[in-house]
């Protein structure tokens, strides 16, 4: 008997202490939403496998992923385009895992974030790593992993506190994340950067959606921005583009890909500010961009050919 009345006690401490927990932090602001990490990105991935040539693939970084909205592109024209944009990524490790992994011959739509698409194919570098590592998650992922992500997305759906974002490590809220804030004495200092706060929302077909607070609160989305100028202008360097090396391995494949019946479009992004003139520094329009859309021969889109984009501001 007492056995049972100290399960039944526990058991309702637990409810209790979870209850007021998911309470505070909803009053700070948060809502429960999908993780944006591997295990969704296979479950997107996986549906590459089974498209038509009527489908829609968005492969690129986070301009894709931020400024592409899914449920729009479907409202507009009948087809849900398949989310698989990486952030901070090249597409090219993507791309390749289309072509030579998949019978898919629709359309891709390939965004191209120039110091990031030129950068590198060097696989363990972080643009390509970031993409490849979750293509080898896709195809060696197990029953079980994929079981425990769909027990998972109920939880997901439901409770703010169990928030996870690898990005945004400063005001995830789940326990692991709060831990590591924990300041240690005698212990070497870390180095000290800007505040990367989590400033976007995703579903479970990973439309993203930035939150208002974006729009409302100029401090909060500066700091944004400082983060990323931080990441570029910090040591050590990034080595220089590598424009050769990115556009043949990129031909090689739009060949095969073009050859079964496929068809890529080229996107550029709209940027400004810091990112724009860093951008046409280190990788100017005429020497990447073009050569790359007169060699690929397919149609591109270029944010600058368009007097509605040219001037766009980027509020992060």
């Amino acid at each position: 008997m007492k056995l049972k009345q100290t399960l039944i006690l526990a058991v309702i401490l637990s409810l209790i202490s979870i209850t007021i927990w998911e309470i505070y932090w909803r009053s700070q602001g948060y809502i429960p939403d999908i993780d944006d990490d591997k295990h969704l990105w296979a479950t997107i991935r996986a549906k590459v496998d089974k498209a038509t040539e009527n489908d829609v693939v968005l492969i690129g970084s986070s301009r894709v992923l931020f400024n592409v909205q899914v449920h729009e592109w479907e409202a507009l024209t009948g087809i849900k385009p398949i989310q698989l944009a990486n952030p901070g990524s090249t597409p090219l490790p993507t791309f390749h895992d289309i072509v030579e992994n998949t019978q898919f011959k629709g359309t891709v739509i390939v965004g191209v974030t120039p110091p990031l698409f030129f950068s590198t194919t060097f696989e363990q570098a972080p643009p390509w790593f970031r993409a490849s590592s979750r293509s080898e998650f896709y195809k060696n992922r197990t029953y079980a992993q994929r079981l425990n992500f769909i027990l998972s997305i109920p939880l997901q759906n439901s409770l703010a506190f169990i928030s996870n974002d690898d990005e945004a490590w400063y005001d995830d809220i789940n326990l692991k994340a709060l831990l590591n804030t924990i300041e240690l004495p005698n212990r070497t200092a870390k180095p000290k950067e800007p505040p990367f706060r989590r400033f976007q929302d995703i579903d479970i077909y990973r439309n993203v959606r930035m939150k208002e607070r974006m729009v409302t609160d100029t401090a909060f989305a500066n700091s944004i921005k400082a983060v990323w100028k931080s990441m570029l202008t910090s040591e050590p360097k990034p080595p220089p583009p590598d424009k050769e090396g990115t556009i043949a391995f990129f031909l090689k494949d739009l060949e095969k890909f073009k050859a079964r019946g496929g068809q890529v479009i080229l996107l550029r992004s709209p940027s400004d500010g810091f990112f724009d003139e860093l951008e046409k520094m280190i990788t100017p329009r005429a020497e990447f961009w073009d050569e790359l859309v007169v060699q690929a021969n397919t149609p591109a889109i270029h944010f600058q050919d368009y007097e509605n984009l040219k001037n766009f501001k980027t509020i992060e």
